[in-house]
């Protein structure tokens, strides 16, 4: 008869204990990506820059006051230090330090909002799509290929100039066009998922094809469509500064970093740099943070790159 150890804290002769068969390899996986992603110091340097700068944006005006609504024509170019202006004033009086703060809030709203709502809308396109195969996967990749034909940048302007612009019409105009990247990403991993085994199983079962996107299709390529998704939050910050930077953003009183930038470059030659540089710095600082995430998780979620 064999004897089995005994285990420290373990009474003798006491049951074994029970695992949940699906429970642990899910919490070995997610301990395996979070490992692996703060192996990579870029990546934790990156989300370090993204709550700084969120906290800064989101909680800095709780500490440090300013009056973003009435302009102080009698403050006006203040320099940094004067008159209690950490980093002065801009053209109008406005307080430049709660100024890139307001604007702040605005870029990374819109950002992370028109996103979310760019990978949902082309990770259910392209699921779609590379599910179905034959003339619906042509159909709805033409439909892709024609809009990604025409400049985004053109649709955002033409868009922004016919709309009034708001936070909520920004959301709306970029992630209506910016999906058709994160489609065809989703798309190609759907036609490589259909033909696995447990799909066709499914199927054979009387599985819907709603069914086999919602459960299987889109979980399986759910790696890809988070990595694609911090990608996609940097680029719609980007659009929103164009869009500021040609006046198309949001309007006054109202501020994003991307007006900021195209306000104070007209300062530049009256050596006011302090409206210039700081919005330029934060739009720089926060693209560079989502783009490390991005290949933090892209390591995390890629097997392939494990080291366990």
């Amino acid at each position: 008869m064999t004897t089995l150890p005994e285990v420290p804290g373990v009474p003798v002769g006491a049951p074994p204990l029970a695992v949940d068969a699906d429970e642990a390899p899910v919490r070995g996986l997610w301990r395996q990506g979070v490992s692996v992603f703060c192996e990579n110091r870029l990546a934790l340097v990156g989300l370090g820059l993204f709550i700084l700068l969120a906290g800064v944006c989101f909680l800095g005006p709780l500490v440090y006051h300013t009056d973003q609504v009435h302009t102080d024509l009698a403050a006006v170019h203040l320099g940094p230090g004067e008159q209690g202006h950490p980093l002065g004033t801009d053209g109008v009086g406005y307080d430049q330090l709660g100024r890139l703060m307001l604007g702040g809030q605005t870029s990374i709203v819109v950002g992370l909002a028109a996103g979310i709502l760019a990978t949902f809308l082309g990770t259910l396109w392209g699921a779609v799509a590379g599910f179905a195969g034959g003339w619906v996967d042509s159909a709805m990749m033409r439909v892709v290929d024609a809009m990604m034909s025409i400049p985004s940048l053109f649709l955002f302007m033409l868009l922004a100039a016919i709309v009034t612009p708001s936070v909520p019409m920004l959301i709306l105009i970029i992630g209506a066009f910016a999906w058709l990247g994160p489609a065809r990403l989703v798309r190609g991993e759907a036609l490589s998922l259909r033909s696995r085994e447990y799909i066709q199983a499914m199927r054979a079962m009387g599985g819907t094809g709603g069914r086999a996107v919602r459960r299987h299709i889109v979980p399986n390529a759910i790696g890809t469509v988070i990595v694609n998704a911090t990608f996609q939050v940097a680029d719609a910050i980007l659009y929103v500064a164009y869009l500021s930077f040609l006046g198309l953003g949001v309007p006054p009183p109202a501020a994003n970093w991307g007006g900021m930038l195209s306000d104070g470059l007209a300062d530049t030659y009256s050596g006011h740099w302090w409206l210039l540089y700081p919005p330029g710095i934060a739009i720089i600082l926060i693209v560079l943070a989502f783009n490390f995430m991005g290949d933090g998780l892209r390591d995390a979620f890629e097997v392939r790159l494990r080291r366990r």
